[in-house]
């Protein structure tokens, strides 16, 4: 089957899955979403996942999320691929969060497996076909099965890349083979583990959605850029630099909006580091931490 990435609307190479910014009060700043969204775009990012795990989209209520997705495109423009986290394990919830999503006018939907509920694959892409037939948005599956306790089989993938609008998989499964037969399914694939991004590149990967993004966007739009014009031991050298930001960033239990929000903090990009239960702020020797790690790959 041919790729269809050629005939869809570009996802972009480098997306970073964009924090929620909160408010000291704990409300949703809108004001520092659209800033954060532009200085992102501004150091090397194509596309911009709002709303996903890293945005805190589980905790966010509808008017939130949609929110955001109106901040971050008011801010970016045509700059840079708007993908919206809309998937949930309620199918119908998703369908009207995509639907609301699609009339805002966002580039692509990221729709994470049913979680906690446990479905089937029968379950699960009767959950992606409902979601997929209500909007023609183009559509970035999301294989996270150390957070939803399931992966997507193949024979469902197999399924799924026959719908014209499911174009793309951000991958945090880590089987490069099986990322691979997913390439030669048609789909485009994303890394999504940022210890993997040079990996996937190696493998034949579309882009990455990284975490670090936040703290190094530069640093990976170079690494992306070595990497596809050749210079794979530029790549691997700017991929090592990293290594420090990338452990202390993802290599800790309590990882993700929480270490991606204090280090924005640490950097000066936003005010505070706060996130929503069941989530907790990192402690200030977690802070510390962090601050050794970024500054090991000379980010901070």
């Amino acid at each position: 089957m041919p790729h269809k990435s050629a005939t869809i609307p570009a996802l972009g190479t480098l997306l970073t899955a964009m924090v929620t910014p909160f408010t000291k009060d704990g409300a949703v700043d809108y004001r520092q979403a659209a800033e954060l969204a532009t200085k992102l775009v501004d150091d090397g990012c194509d596309g911009l996942v709002v709303t996903g795990t890293t945005g805190e989209t589980s905790t966010l209520s509808d008017e939130e999320n949609l929110g955001m997705f109106r901040a971050v495109k008011e801010a970016v423009g045509d700059r840079a691929a708007i993908i919206a986290g809309t998937g949930t394990n309620d199918t119908a919830h998703s369908v009207h969060l995509s639907q609301q999503a699609a009339a805002l006018g966002v580039d692509g939907l990221l729709l994470v497996t049913p979680y906690y509920n446990k479905p089937s694959q029968a379950g699960v892409l009767h959950h992606f076909r409902s979601v997929v037939e209500s909007s023609d948005v183009p559509v970035m599956l999301y294989d996270v099965p150390s957070r939803t306790g399931l992966s997507i089989g193949l024979e469902t993938y197999a399924e799924a890349i026959r719908w014209p609008s499911v174009v793309a998989v951000k991958d945090a499964v880590g089987d490069f083979a099986r990322g691979v037969r997913l390439m030669q399914m048609g789909y485009a694939v994303y890394s999504g583990d940022d210890i993997a991004n040079l990996g996937w590149l190696a493998h034949g990967a579309a882009g990455v959605v990284s975490v670090v993004g936040h703290a190094a966007g530069p640093q990976i739009s170079q690494m992306v850029g070595c990497f596809h014009s050749g210079d794979t031991a530029g790549a691997l050298e700017i991929f090592t630099r990293l290594l420090p930001a990338i452990d202390a960033v993802m290599g800790v239990p309590n990882y993700g909006a929480t270490t991606a929000k204090a280090a924005l903090q640490l950097l000066g990009v936003i005010d505070n580091r706060n996130v929503r239960g069941p989530l907790v702020p990192l402690t200030d020797d977690e802070v510390t931490a962090l601050r050794v790690g970024l500054a090991a790959s000379g980010l901070i």
